[in-house]
């Protein structure tokens, strides 16, 4: 079984149900699968193979969805790639990832239009129309075909190609924190398992109606808003950009039942000032994922809008998910859950022998959702994929129930005097601390010490100082944990899927 065919038994059970709402437009389940069956006999006509490499760069709308799943029932490898990234940073991914064609939105074409001698593996671009275009400007016009112009190819039926569990699906490009980005290749087996997964560990079915804020072009987005939901016979709210206001709007006039989102979207929900408890009245579970949510955010939440957040665990190189704070039981806060369905999770020290309950070190993962590896990077493969397990580079432990905590990730402890100081630990302090908005903790070169911590913290009250925040700290922290430098920012540095950026705030300190 791979995403296609699942989809197509929830496309046949339910043929006339909605398969998403966009805008105002709604789409059900037997249009989506023609769309999907079209737009792939389309990329075949055009002389893709199955095995070919094809980049996807859009935001969130429905012909994301159809380009995705299209591309995979023709047996194309999909690249989703940030449509925010430089020219510099697409051309790159595009190359090492060899992509044969690309799908893209209108907006980026005279970018294409300049760089398209740099790209002399990619053969087609199928635009994205999101207004109208003269393509007789363009120097690449004759590879350039509207997607539009896709959806009304005729199916044969029985030709699309048959897919195996090994076969690749899609490969993702890490953020690059370190070095360039690598591509993660997940097969149909890696993609489908984790999706159904998932389904299945967090009751998603054919009654929900989740929300899709998330870039989509993010495997958090794609497996547990879209892939997850899509074949289990539920319908998705498309959002293509996050707003608080949108978010609220579009809960209370569909009566959603799943939000997923990252720390930062629950601290822009909580802050809004128009909100109320009667705006997630229909939502049944909120899931986090992406970075780890601090405590008193999380309580606060779930004590304004009376919902659950289950906090999740996971990684490109994993589909992602690993974790999930199961809904059959409590849920623990500060816990990103329990290992889900197929899925084992277990701490290292780095001989890679388990560790005791409740020590800290390396979290590993093993399951069918585990990447194949990374595309052309036999080395960097060999250091995360060893003895059949996933070494994620995160600190975590696990407590006697079977819960995993995230302690901090590998690279950014900051060892101060020779005591491990993990961020994580410093940033909960900040948090509780009821004038924060956000905060976020680095270490910092020291002469003394060889580190120290520093802080950045928003705030509401401006009049605030740096000496009371640590007079703050050091009644919570041990000494050597307290920040010896706090700087006030407007608003921390974030990528698209709001996730903080430790490596920017870094550059900011060296500055």
């Amino acid at each position: 079984m791979n995403l296609c065919e699942q989809f197509h038994l929830a496309a046949e059970k339910n043929p006339n149900k909605d398969a998403y709402v966009f805008q105002g437009m709604k789409g059900t389940y037997k249009e989506l699968q023609q769309q999907i069956n079209a737009f792939a006999a389309s990329l075949m006509e055009s002389g893709i193979k199955k095995g070919d490499h094809i980049g996807l760069i859009s935001a969130n709308t429905p012909q994301f969805v159809i380009s995705l799943y299209g591309a995979l029932q023709a047996g194309a490898v999909v690249i989703p790639i940030n449509p925010i990234y430089t020219a510099e940073e697409i051309g790159y991914i595009l190359n090492n990832g060899d992509a044969k064609a690309v799908i893209s939105i209108d907006k980026l074409m005279p970018m294409f239009d300049k760089i398209d001698a740099k790209l002399p593996n990619v053969e087609n671009y199928i635009v994205l129309e999101t207004g109208k275009m003269d393509y007789s400007q363009f120097l690449i016009r004759d590879k350039m075909k509207p997607f539009s112009i896709c959806l009304q190819t005729v199916v044969n039926s029985g030709s699309f190609p048959k897919l195996s569990q090994e076969d690749l699906a899609v490969i993702l490009y890490t953020s690059g924190t370190t070095g360039k980005p690598k591509g993660a290749m997940l097969t149909h087996g890696n993609v489908y398992s984790n999706a159904i997964d998932v389904a299945d560990y967090l009751s998603i079915n054919e009654n929900d109606t989740v929300v899709n804020v998330l870039p989509m072009f993010h495997v958090f987005c794609l497996t547990v808003a879209l892939n997850a939901p899509l074949i289990s016979g539920g319908t998705l709210l498309i959002l293509p950009r996050f707003s608080p206001e949108e978010v609220f709007a579009t809960v209370l006039e569909n009566k959603a039942t799943v939000f997923a989102g990252v720390p930062t979207m629950y601290n822009f929900l909580l802050q809004y000032a128009k909100s109320s408890e009667a705006d997630f009245s229909s939502i049944r579970l909120c899931i986090s994922g992406g970075a780890s949510m601090p405590v008193a955010l999380l309580n606060s939440f779930e004590q304004k809008f009376d919902v659950r957040i289950s906090e999740g665990f996971g990684m490109s190189e994993a589909s992602p998910v690993t974790c999930f704070n199961p809904l059959d039981r409590p849920r623990k806060a500060g816990s990103v859950g329990m290992s889900i369905r197929n899925v084992f999770n277990k701490v290292v020290d780095p001989e890679g022998n388990e560790v005791p309950v409740g020590e800290v070190g390396e979290l590993v993962v093993q399951g069918p959702n585990v990447m194949k590896g990374y595309y052309k990077m036999p080395e960097e493969t060999a250091m995360t994929l060893k003895d059949g397990w996933l070494y994620t580079g995160d600190m975590a432990r696990m407590d006697d129930e079977g819960y995993f905590y995230i302690v901090d990730r590998k690279k950014d402890m900051v060892i101060v005097g020779g005591y491990n100081v993990y961020p994580r630990e410093v940033e909960e302090i900040l948090y509780g601390h009821p004038e924060v908005i956000e905060a976020a903790v680095i270490g910092i070169p020291d002469p003394n010490y060889g580190e120290a911590v520093k802080a950045f913290v928003v705030v509401k009250d401006k009049t605030l100082t740096e000496e009371s925040f640590k007079e703050y700290c050091a009644a919570h922290l041990a000494k050597y944990k307290v920040p010896s430098e706090i700087e006030f920012l407007e608003e921390l540095p974030k990528n698209t899927t709001g996730k903080i950026l430790r490596r920017s705030l870094r550059e900011l300190a060296t500055n």
